[in-house]
């Protein structure tokens, strides 16, 4: 019995041993060429964020290129976050305790407040954070596009070809960069298009319930307004859908929309996410990122592009609107037009 009560004892000493060595097996090791992509939302959802880990992964196979020792090699992990934006935080904090990535690659305006108090919880994270803002945080580093170009372009357009000289912005919800730059640089826009064009704004609430943005647009229908922005995720599938059944039309940012409802959609701003979050990425793995400091970049730059060759563009606007746009952007271009100040 005493043989017996050894063995099992002997037995069960060592499947604890095998379970805690294979918690162990499975732990990532920290590693500055690891990096990881916190997406805020749903790639399907969103090009944006397609395109952001699209260029990260870019970044990754040109560093790899030629290095044939696979420990050397870096290497990318992507988490899709969801359109809950109260879980943003407590994710992104997680993926930094998880201590295994050198670097964590995002964008979103709402992601540098994020990451600076989680720098000072885990002080060996590094951040390099597109579409914000952030300066004086030595382990984060950013690269903002210029959405006063975007939006001032987009609310001139719209002011262009308003007939009922009201113009609005459907947001996903309310922040910095929204009330700061992306609500008041449309609303100029369109008010030094056509003078006294008024700009209305409303909150959907969250990234994701189309419901309330049909709900919203339909309103701005009832009050008169004939060309919205939208800038509200997921959302906007449902401000595009009321917008075809109300007669409004639709001015995008971020990506090329034409093709979203042809004839409802006047214009569209896109970013060269892609690129930018591949250089980013190598300037990283290279050790050339400048931390601690926002590069700013817009049309001059390359990063924005209001596009203009599309044939849906040519097609939704009349030609003496797209004789202005195309002088206006090349004012803005060539540095002789700057974006007036607020």
């Amino acid at each position: 019995m005493k043989n017996k009560k050894n063995i099992a004892i002997l037995f069960l000493a060592a499947l604890s041993a095998a379970v805690f060595m294979s918690g162990c097996s499975g732990k990532k090791e920290s590693n500055a060429l690891s990096i990881a992509v916190f997406v805020p939302g749903i790639m399907a959802d969103s090009p944006t964020y397609a395109n952001l880990a699209k260029g990260v992964q870019q970044g990754i196979d040109e560093y790899n290129a030629g290095i044939t020792d696979e420990s050397k090699k870096a290497k990318v992990y992507i988490m899709e976050a969801g359109t809950n934006q109260a879980e943003w935080s407590t994710k992104l904090t997680a993926l930094a305790a998880d201590g295994s990535y050198g670097a964590i690659i995002s964008s979103n305006p709402s992601i540098p407040e994020l990451a600076d108090p989680i720098t000072k919880q885990f002080p060996e994270q590094k951040f390099v954070l597109l579409d914000g803002a952030m300066d004086g945080n030595q382990n984060i580093a950013c690269i903002s596009y210029d959405q006063k170009e975007q939006t001032y372009l987009s609310g001139y357009i719209s002011g262009l070809l308003s007939q009922s000289h009201k113009v609005a912005v459907v947001a996903a919800q309310e922040y910095p960069v929204m009330n700061n730059v992306l609500y008041p640089y449309y609303a100029l826009g369109a008010s030094d298009a056509v003078a006294g064009t008024t700009c209305d704004f409303r909150v959907v609430g969250n990234w994701y319930d189309g419901t309330k943005g049909a709900e919203i647009t339909d309103a701005l229908a009832q009050a008169g307004v004939d060309v919205i922005m939208p800038i509200c995720g997921g959302a906007a599938q449902g401000v595009l859908s009321s917008a075809v059944e109300n007669g409004i039309k639709l001015s995008f940012i971020d990506e090329n929309s034409f093709a979203k409802a042809p004839g409802t959609v006047i214009s569209s701003c896109s970013t060269e996410q892609a690129l930018a979050s591949k250089e980013a990425t190598l300037a990283y793995l290279n050790g050339k990122t400048e931390w601690g400091k926002t590069r700013y970049v817009g049309i001059r730059e390359g990063y924005i592009n209001f596009i203009q060759d599309d044939p849906l563009y040519a097609s939704s606007v009349p030609e003496d609107v797209r004789e202005t746009m195309a002088k206006l952007v090349k004012e803005i271009t060539d540095g002789t037009r700057e974006i007036p100040k607020l």
